[in-house]
């Protein structure tokens, strides 16, 4: 005698309908605001880089460095 089971899978559930089965205008907000940070931040980093590499600013960092290592 075989006993054989049959085992129910759910449907896998769409997260972007609401209850009442229309679509989350909200879908997909959190992936475009990671991408909006993320552009910022890379727009925050170029123009940080573009400051650094002025000759006022180097000139300032190292003689701070310079000073910061001798003092003591």
């Amino acid at each position: 005698m075989t006993i054989t089971t049959a085992v129910a899978c759910p449907e896998p559930e769409d997260r972007s309908l609401t209850e009442a089965g229309t679509p989350d205008p909200e879908s997909g907000l959190a992936t475009a605001e990671y991408a909006i940070a993320t552009l910022a931040a890379v727009a925050f980093a170029g123009a940080l880089m573009a400051v650094l590499k002025g000759g006022d600013v180097k000139g300032m960092l190292t003689s701070l460095i310079q000073s910061a290592l001798t003092a003591g």
